[in-house]
């Protein structure tokens, strides 16, 4: 669970770097996903700092769903909202109000009674269905960009966030489905391919959403995808359990917690002040 936390600070605090730095690339001509702009975005020393953060809060969120609930590791990070809000706070002077504040502290309380409840992860390693499955999304997902541009400003909004967030999703399962990283192994497994397909994809989407339409539209859609799919697929699947007699209390903090990320969808993007 601290690794699920520090992995949860490693991406708030990226996330606010990284729109920063989106924001200040120059907008493609597209509506849709813009794979130039993520091009455009590495060209800035703040998105490879985030960058690096991000991969360093990917490692610690492969330890983290090692070793507990898939359920426990996708609110910890929607949590990461909180800590972009918090750092947002302090390094952009971004003023929260009182209602953000206590959403920042609802959070906090959704997790420590996740981490109350939570028990150890699944022993299931997952069907070979599964792992096609895994990987059909991930396409589904790279499809749903590339038509993400026909829709209405709100709709295209609230497509590229959900679409992120599934693909964030997608990674999250597909880290339990691959239980022998020896080379030959690794490509054989469709989840591998999953893993790479959903990620990056995610990653497009996401860079894509930060700086066109409704940010806090795009951030609710990709809280609920990455939250509430891989949480119902480590339950029924691969065997995620709670402590004995918890499994109510795990359902509160679960539910708690997502509550409080999404009071803070605002935050999915920095205000596009410079850092100094």
């Amino acid at each position: 669970m601290i690794c699920a936390l520090g992995s949860a600070v490693c991406f708030g605090t990226a996330s606010v770097l990284q729109a920063v730095a989106t924001r200040a690339t120059t907008p493609g001509t597209g509506s849709g996903v813009d794979p130039a702009l993520l091009l455009r975005a590495l060209r800035q020393w703040r998105y490879l700092a985030g960058l690096a953060l991000d991969g360093l809060g990917f490692l610690l969120q492969i330890v983290a769903l090692r070793s507990v609930p898939i359920y426990a590791v996708g609110a910890a990070l929607a949590a990461s909202l909180a800590v972009t809000a918090v750092v947002a706070a302090r390094l952009l002077r971004v003023r929260l109000s009182g209602v953000e504040w206590g959403a920042v502290g609802v959070v906090c309380a959704g997790l420590a009674m996740l981490g109350l409840a939570s028990g150890a992860e699944g022993d299931r390693t997952g069907s070979t269905t599964l792992r096609y499955v895994m990987l059909g999304i991930a396409v589904a997902v790279l499809a749903l960009g590339a038509v993400a541009g026909r829709l209405p400003d709100r709709g295209r909004a609230l497509a590229l966030g959900l679409g992120a967030g599934c693909g964030f999703g997608v990674v999250e399962v597909t880290v339990r489905l691959i239980d022998d990283v020896s080379p030959g192994a690794l490509l054989a497994n469709p989840a591998t391919y999953a893993l790479l397909v959903g990620g990056g994809a995610a990653f497009l989407l996401l860079t894509s959403a930060l700086q066109r339409g409704s940010v806090t539209t795009a951030t609710a859609g990709m809280v609920i995808g990455e939250t509430i799919g891989p949480a119902l697929v480590g339950v029924v699947w691969l065997g995620d359990r709670t402590r004995e007699g918890l499994g109510w209390l795990a359902i509160l903090g679960f539910a708690v917690a997502v509550a409080g990320a999404l009071a803070l969808a605002r935050f999915g993007e920095a205000p596009g002040a410079s850092l100094e």
